[in-house]
């Protein structure tokens, strides 16, 4: 019994899942561990299915390693993260058993051993089960009712999107056959519905890979037939234990028990609402945990987002459930490193490496909860207030309440709250939230840290009429830098002009452009239009453009500055782009597409781009990584580009439907969109990746690559930037005059640089202690000179010194006081002053234990005497430091301290007599 609810764990998770593999290993198959959540496959975010390791032996890519294999996959999807813990089935993280064939066994052998696995091993009533098969598929339905026999009643024919799988528009497929279990026979078979999930589950999947799927549609056998199945662990375990849903077996009970312990809860006892937020708790928790320790870290975009979204979903939902701290007594601490102790303790045949990862799982996600609450109470009054306002606008108008696109970026980009999470609690309150206008706040945001002058100036009104007028560029750049083209729209200041004289700036659209617009990170391209006038063949314009942007999707605004002449709508140009900056950028992206490369294989293939900037004079490349890059790091990936550049392979650049990149290999950019039709561009044995920018056509031009800087810009984010090409070689020759100059200073070779600048140092360091030591032993002489000038205070007998002590530095003057402190008889008040130099005042205060013992403090009277310096300072009760910038104030800071110093010590010295 667990949490006060009786279980039948009689068939434990971790058994179910040994023997599904047993059971196919004793048949033929290769147990084979599971793969990574971070897949080889750059279409897929994440591993969402038992198959996808073998992606590429089912398309023909790979020879098969083995005839067949099994396998228990960890996967995780967050499509349906809204049903989690709302349904008894959904899950982010799952496991899913599968047995493969690769070209071996078939349909017959996978349909009677499923069976043969189903009612034998794992002892499953047949009058319980219920099969599915393709509406077409007679073979697949023969096999169940005459060779297993299962009655026709219990043979369920379904249509295509139920069931016949499909890898891409074209390429290999097949029908599919599933298994469900019936928890309610009693219901007999009459309009019996296998969608209906208060009857029945599906547990099962056997997918029959016979097809190719042409481009007209049409279907042909396939020489090699496959079998990809998959049993959901979660989904068997339940049925077995005999529990009402997934998340009350034992593979995710004890997670939701623990937090229910920490919240001080009962799942048995608590309601529907709070056993609901258990059970997402329980399932998130697996699926962070997992991650965390595949490699991804939490972050704004990609996977780390997925981790992100779900961590915080958790620790929300856990502040609702009332858990405090992390259940040992400190109520600041985390408590998902709690909890995710408890998925680890239960991951021994999951991933038995887990435990191995533990101290680095722990630490993560122990700061990411901390860093998620120091803003989660703002944001949450904050939405708080943002949903009353709703309600009562709702109130007031009788529209239904929603929470404007604003409020909901405001909580996103101020306060880290993912977008799902204000959409849940507007939920739970009934108000809905204005994506249309979040994401046009995020649209905003994206322009507006673009460079000034990247942004095009465009009003709402001029874009609709724009749209009329102005058709879409022809872009031209791939093939020609040069092309004639007319001009069909020209904009001063985001208005309409008919023609636009010299010395104006113009925004200026063509029909068609050898101009590169901005674009997957590549800035537009720079040049010239010429217009050849009627009359003599005379230059009529001649405009500079400084930058090409798109607007409303594939109309180029050409922006520039007329120098000579009239342009106006209508007029045929020459358009000529800058050549050399035009190199400058193609060896840039290109160099970014190795660098993505390199990145894969040095640090890990889970990292993946963040962003990008592809400049004349450099490049820059944002990824997701949890921490700085090491220096031999750094210089492995610099050494692996400049070989790949060295190698001189020809580029290759196709356009090709999307779903055959993909299926290629391709990587394409994660939150970027794509048209049916994409680019793709191959350093063939190196990279792949769907781009429209414009690249080298060899390696060899790029000539060098040099990083330049590898630093964090946000959690999980870092960045490097690097220089290629052109801007290499000049990056090198300066670097190179500057060692020449410094060698020349020196008077050493250029190998010997290091050494000597280190001995320098070490001359400099050992040269400011002996400087610092004189300072503090003319500070001391100072003040022994100044002890004379002690004067008493009070009937006991103060000795109280306050002086100016010329321009000492702060640490000579911190020696004087000391000295003056200690040699003067207890009691005594040393107060001192100096400027420095550079407009700074320094001060301090020394009491001696008979005047703290008064209830004098220096750190609280120094900071008073620093204020009419124009700063501050503190410290302990008998010595403290203060500075200023009022060095004219010095002398009647100094004079404030003897008169104060005079009337609190006298004030102080009257009470305790008394």
């Amino acid at each position: 019994m667990l949490g006060g609810i009786p279980k039948d764990y009689s068939m434990s998770g971790d058994e179910i899942r040994h023997r599904f593999l047993n059971f196919y290993a004793s048949r033929g198959h290769k147990i084979l561990p599971s793969a990574s959540l971070v897949p080889d496959d750059p279409t897929v975010l994440l591993t969402i299915a038992g198959m996808l390791q073998f992606k590429p032996i089912f398309l023909g890519k790979e020879p098969r390693r083995v005839p067949c294999a099994t396998t228990a996959q960890r996967c995780i999807r967050t499509n349906d993260v809204e049903n989690v813990g709302q349904t008894s089935r959904h899950h982010t993280f799952f496991e899913m058993l599968g047995n493969f064939s690769f070209g071996d066994y078939f349909k017959k052998e996978a349909i009677v051993w499923a069976w043969e696995l189903t009612t034998k091993e794992f002892g499953l009533p047949p009058d319980r089960l219920w099969i599915s098969v393709f509406k077409d598929d007679d073979e697949a339905f023969s096999l169940w009712h005459n060779e297993v026999g299962v009655p026709k009643e219990r043979i369920k024919r379904m249509g295509e999107d139920d069931n016949f799988w499909t890898s891409g528009v074209t390429g290999p497929c097949g029908p599919c056959s599933e298994i469900y279990y019936d928890f309610h026979p009693e219901r007999g078979y009459s309009d019996a519905n296998l969608d209906d999930d208060s009857r029945f589950i599906e547990f099962y999947n056997l997918v029959f890979m016979q097809y190719n799927k042409k481009e007209d549609g049409s279907l042909e056998p396939l020489k090699q037939k496959n079998i990809d199945t998959g049993m959901g662990l979660e989904r068997m375990a339940r049925i077995l234990q005999k529990v009402p849903n997934n998340y009350e077996t034992d593979l995710i009970f004890p997670i939701i028990e623990k937090a229910a312990n920490l919240a001080k809860n009962s799942y048995a006892k608590a309601d529907n609402v709070t056993k609901t937020n258990l059970k997402i708790i329980g399932d998130h928790m697996r699926a962070v945990v997992y991650l965390i320790s595949d490699g991804v870290f939490p972050s704004n975009i990609g996977r780390g987002y997925v981790v992100r979204r779900l961590i915080r979903r958790v620790v929300r939902i856990g502040r609702l459930l009332g858990i405090k701290g992390n259940g040992q007594g400190d109520v600041e601490g985390a408590f998902l490193p709690v909890l995710a102790e408890t998925v680890i303790e239960l991951s021994t045949h999951i991933d038995p490496d887990l435990k191995s990862r533990m101290t680095h799982v722990l630490d993560e996600l122990r700061r990411e909860e901390l860093r998620f609450v120091q803003t989660l109470e703002r944001g949450e009054k904050l939405l708080d207030q943002f949903l009353s306002n709703a309600l009562s606008n709702e109130g007031e108008n009788g529209n239904r309440p929603c929470l404007s696109g604003k409020d909901v970026f405001l909580l996103y980009d101020t306060y880290g709250f993912p977008i799902e999470i204000t959409a849940e609690v507007a939920e739970e309150r009934g108000v809905s939230i204005d994506m249309e206008g979040f994401d046009i706040e995020m649209e905003n945001q994206r322009r507006q840290s673009q460079a000034a002058h990247n942004v095009v100036k465009l009003s709402v009104g001029n874009e609709l009429e724009l749209a009329k007028s102005v058709p879409d560029t022809e872009f031209l750049g791939y093939d020609m830098l040069s092309a004639s083209a007319i001009v069909k729209g020209l904009l001063v200041n985001g208005d309409p002009a008919a023609h636009v004289s010299e010395g104006s700036d113009v925004e200026i659209m063509l029909n068609r452009t050898p101009f590169y617009a901005e674009s997957g990170g590549q800035i537009g391209d720079n040049g010239y239009l010429y217009c050849i006038g009627d009359e003599n063949k005379k230059q009529k314009a001649i405009v500079e453009i400084k930058d090409v942007q798109k607007s409303l999707g594939n109309i180029f605004v050409h922006k520039g500055t007329i120098k000579e002449g009239t342009l106006e709508v209508g007029l045929e140009v020459d358009a000529a782009v800058d050549a050399k900056l035009r190199q400058r950028a193609k060896v840039h992206h290109t160099a970014t597409h190795l660098l993505q490369a390199a990145l894969k294989s040095v640090i890990g293939k889970e990292t993946s781009q963040a962003g990008s900037l592809v400049a004349f004079d450099r490049l820059r490349f944002d990824f997701n990584f949890h921490r700085p890059l090491a220096e031999h790091e750094i210089m492995e990936i610099e050494v692996l580009i400049n070989q790949w550049i060295s190698d001189a392979t020809q580029l290759q650049t196709k356009v090709m439907p999307l779903s055959d990149a993909k299926q290629a290999g391709a990587i394409a950019m994660f939150g970027e969109k794509y048209g049916e039709q994409v680019r793709v561009v191959e350093v063939p044995g190196v990279s792949m990746e769907l781009c429209g920018g414009t690249h080298v056509s060899n390696t060899l031009e790029i000539r060098g690559f040099k990083i330049i800087s590898e630093q964090g810009i946000a959690s999980g984010i870092r960045r490097i930037e690097a220089v290629a090409g052109e801007a290499f070689i000049e990056y090198v020759t300066a670097r190179d005059n500057h060692m020449r100059h410094l060698c020349s200073i020196l008077k050493v070779k250029a190998e010997d640089v290091t050494g000597r600048v280190e001995n320098i140092l070490e001359e400099l360091r050992m040269a400011r202690n002996e400087v610092s030591s004189l300072h503090n032993r003319i500070a001391v002489l100072k003040a022994s000179i100044i002890a004379n000038k002690a004067f008493l205070v009070g009937s006991s007998n103060v000795r109280v010194v306050v002086e100016s002590m010329d321009d000492l530095d702060a640490d000579a003057l911190k020696s004087a006081a000391e000295y003056l402190v200690g040699s003067l008889n207890d009691p005594a008040a040393v107060v001192l002053g100096s400027c420095p130099g550079d407009g700074k005042v320094s001060l301090v205060a020394a009491f001696s234990p008979g005047v703290v013992g008064m209830g004098i403090q220096a750190g609280k009277f120094i900071g008073g005497i620093a204020k009419l310096c124009g700063g501050g300072g503190g410290g302990k009760p008998n010595f403290a430091q203060a500075g200023g910038r009022k060095p004219e104030n010095l002398l009647d800071a100094l004079e404030k301290a003897r008169v104060e110093l005079m009337k609190t010590l006298t004030e102080n010295i009257s009470e305790t007599a008394i």
